[in-house]
């Protein structure tokens, strides 16, 4: 269903000579591609591109993870300065085993997809475990989490946090809320700064251009240069900007930050077919490398050289290279390429969107151009090997490559569709590799069920990860047992935060710890539907704010001992691999947070919940209140109220 446009008539600014959003947010990725979005044949390098194995990590990963864990283990020792467990000197525990890395935690987050809800759901979240978030690191805090952290995935929604993380300087969601993310018009009309014709006459210019070029063109080129003008403080919409040029930027050669990877799915279904299928590959892109652990294709391809004709995992002699298809909104645009699946196109909502503008300003010279507009854009994009409401279309670098396994070994193209598709929707799979050795995922899930009538998770997604890990082609990946969706319902284990796999001992394979943190409300109802392409900067600071206390449990006041229990999930691997005592106060924090193995499959009553703590009219909260969620409570600010359907002891 379409909501009211908010702010109907755009400014006239010429996009093509605007340079940024604000000279708040400096882009850290670089504007590597040498032809704009067109990707370009070039000359290869003397040592040519191949594809390699994925039995092992790959060397540059290898490499950079022994710099990168050393720089976790200072941040993680500055996050137990903040984060107390009693009668535990988690300090000198770290201090004590810095000389031996592989001791250490090693820690991942994963944002789920969910639309702009997911963006802001789990920008709250990473605003909360992020040290440079004011406040966040006074006792009971979680800031410093994200520095810890060495994996750092995003799928679908959950991408575009990541991407406008990493695009624009490895920059805060403080910054991000304040001077980039402006939701009050459509997504798919622009940022409200543009006008609507340059920005759609832009956008389908460049997609043209790569059409042109010779590469097949689909929803998620328009969708990806939509998020690019709408995520990436660049001008043009970050048109030359690719995610393989993150690899080129000093932090993060440097391993200041975390390893980003998104997320996306395949298909082997034909455009006019939807397959949802939990066998379908599940591929990652990493600042190096584009492939899939899956062991049919298993393999991966060098990011840069992305859009190369590999033939048996070398490119022929006669052959050039490929540079430039890894536009990075393209890639967040694959990851989220609900056009697709939900039967739609992005020039149906566009069309839909028109005639409410229509209604609004009959006499708009601005929409009638956009009209025109449209139509030129149906002309422009339609031809034999492009369509406007197909699926992302990659030249397949494993073309006839382990053709033993693989069902893609003959296909010329790929077929590339939302992370979200394989009912997986937090991107757990790359960071339940073995060969990562993570110990403990916070697994954000922002997206709403699709199996009962509410917009909360229920577990699903997790239950995907669980049950894909039990099938043949998921080798090398073990995750902790978790009970099914009936459960997670009746135990209510989707209403607020649930460890899973506490236990090492117990598993059959090692499997990192899992902190779920789905969405729910505390101060705010966030449950806005995966389509819900605009928000007011109320609501959005609202649902970023819920996610902030997601994260903190609304700074502690849901429970004294939440940061502590993070701390202990943290540490919980480690202290098992140097056999050392489990602290009491970890011992009750898992009596309190871990699933215990208790199943309740009977058919579960409605959830409807409601925000159980006020922070006054949602609608009017202010930017400045949203950002002093990071600082210490007040009881005139968080009053003591009675928890409304929410148990937070609770393990059966």
């Amino acid at each position: 269903m379409l909501s009211t446009v908010a702010n109907a008539s755009h400014p006239s600014v010429d996009n093509d000579v605007r340079a940024s959003h604000d000279q708040n947010i400096k882009p850290r990725a670089l504007p590597d591609a040498p032809n704009g979005y067109a990707p370009i044949h070039v000359t290869c390098p003397s040592s040519r591109p191949t594809i390699r194995s994925a039995s092992t990590l790959s060397l540059e990963e290898t490499a950079w993870l022994e710099t990168r864990r050393l720089k976790t283990g200072g941040a993680l020792k500055d996050f137990f300065g903040h984060v107390e467990i009693a009668g535990f000197d988690a300090v000198s525990y770290l201090e004590t085993h810095s000389n031996n890395s592989a001791n250490l935690p090693n820690v991942a987050i994963a944002l789920s997809g969910g639309g702009l809800v997911a963006l802001l759901n789990g920008g709250g979240v990473i605003k909360a475990f992020d040290n440079r978030t004011e406040g966040s690191t006074v006792k009971g805090q979680l800031g410093g989490l994200l520095q810890s952290a060495t994996y750092f995935a995003g799928l679908s929604g959950g991408s575009w946090a990541l991407g406008s993380i990493y695009i624009n300087n490895f920059t805060t969601v403080s910054n991000l809320q304040e001077n980039l993310w402006d939701f009050t018009s459509q997504l798919v009309l622009g940022p409200s700064d543009i006008s609507y014709t340059d920005f759609w006459g832009n956008i389908t210019a460049q997609v043209k251009s790569k059409r042109d070029a010779g590469f097949i063109t689909g929803d998620p080129d328009f969708w990806g240069r939509i998020q690019g003008y709408n995520f990436f403080n660049a001008s043009h919409g970050g048109v030359d900007y690719t995610w393989s040029s993150i690899a080129k930027t000093q932090a993060f050669q440097d391993a200041d930050i975390p390893l980003p990877l998104i997320v996306m799915s395949g298909s082997t279904r034909n455009d006019s077919e939807n397959s949802n299928h939990p066998t379908e590959p599940i591929y990652e892109a990493t600042p190096w490398e584009w492939g899939t652990y899956d062991d049919d294709i298993y393999g991966f391809a060098p990011l840069e050289y992305l859009g190369t004709r590999f033939v048996d995992g070398v490119v022929p002699d006669n052959g050039s290279c490929v540079r430039g298809f890894d536009n990075a909104g393209f890639m967040t645009g694959s990851s989220s390429d609900i056009w697709n699946a939900n039967g739609d196109d992005i020039v149906e909502s566009l069309k839909g969107y028109l005639t409410v503008l229509q209604a609004e300003s009959p006499n708009s010279t601005e929409i009638s151009l956009l009209d025109f507009i449209i139509e030129d854009f149906l002309s422009a994009t339609s031809s034999t090997n492009s369509s406007i409401n197909g699926p992302a279309s990659y030249p397949n670098p494993f073309y006839q490559y382990n053709t033993a396994t693989s069902p893609f070994g003959q296909d010329v193209n790929l077929i590339v569709e939302d992370g979200g598709e394989s009912h997986e929707n937090v991107p757990l799979y790359p960071l339940i590799q073995r060969k990562r050795n993570v110990d403990v995922i916070f697994a954000v899930d922002s997206l709403g069920s699709d199996t009962f009538d509410y917009d909360w998770p229920s577990g699903q997604s997790m239950v995907a990860t669980y049950n894909r890990t039990l099938m043949n082609l998921a080798n090398d990946t073990s995750f902790p047992p978790v009970p099914d969706i009936n459960t997670f319902l009746n135990l209510g284990l989707n209403a607020r935060p649930t460890f899973f796999g506490c236990n090492a001992s117990s598993l059959l394979t090692p499997a990192p710890l899992v902190v779920y943190l789905p969405n729910h409300p505390i101060t705010y109802n966030s449950n806005y539907t995966l389509t819900q392409f605009n928000f007011t900067d109320a609501q959005r600071d609202a649902v970023i704010a819920n996610g902030y206390n997601i994260a903190t449990q609304a700074n502690g006041t849901l429970d004294a001992d939440w940061s502590t229990c993070v701390g202990c999930a943290v540490l919980s691997r480690s202290l098992d691999r140097t056999e050392t005592t489990v602290p009491e106060a970890c011992t009750k924090c898992f009596q309190r947070y871990c699933w215990n193995g208790t199943v309740a499959g009977e058919t579960p009553s409605a959830y409807t919940p409601t925000a159980s703590i006020s922070l006054g009219s949602a609608e009017s909260t202010s930017s400045s209140m949203a950002e002093g969620m990071g600082t210490s409570l007040s009881a005139a600010i968080w009053p003591t109220v009675a928890m409304v359907g929410m148990v937070v002891s609770v393990l059966i």
